[in-house]
């Protein structure tokens, strides 16, 4: 039997990390936590850190574009810090599209009766898997008939 290690997924922002981790299958994405930032070091040893109790293979890394695609101080960031995780894990790292992702994250979280006003933690983890999850979608090939 092939399985498939995990892949992690990140919403880098300025006060918190929203993380995600996919199934061992690689089919779907599910929230884990939400990182307090603290300083990039901090940041990357806490992710490595995750990564390696889940046994993960590869991280992808939300990219917040502009609404026309191009690519702006805060997509900078996320390559940076993308880049500081291959370097303190050794894993390759990946950059999604997450435009819309906290909206729909919000309105995921709305459908469930979740109040987000005071929970942006749940907002950042619930669009980290979004993010993942869309990676997901387009990176696992079709069940055969």
């Amino acid at each position: 039997m092939n399985i498939k290690q995990r892949i992690l997924g990140l919403d880098v922002g300025d006060k918190r990390i929203g993380v995600a981790l996919s199934d061992p299958l690689g089919i779907t994405a599910g929230g884990l936590e939400t990182i307090q930032r603290v300083n990039i070091e901090q940041d990357v040893n806490k992710i490595a850190q995750i990564a390696q109790r889940h046994d993960v293979v590869q991280i992808v890394v939300g990219l917040p574009l502009n609404m026309d695609g191009s690519s702006g101080g805060q997509a900078e960031k996320a390559k940076a810090f993308g880049r500081k995780l291959t370097r303190a894990t050794g894993l390759a790292v990946v950059y999604e599209d997450e435009r819309l992702t906290t909206i729909s994250a919000i309105r995921t979280l709305t459908i469930q009766g979740v109040k987000t006003g005071h929970r942006k933690d749940l907002v950042d983890r619930q669009a980290a898997a979004i993010v993942l999850q869309k990676f997901l979608d387009r990176n696992t090939p079709p069940a055969s008939a």
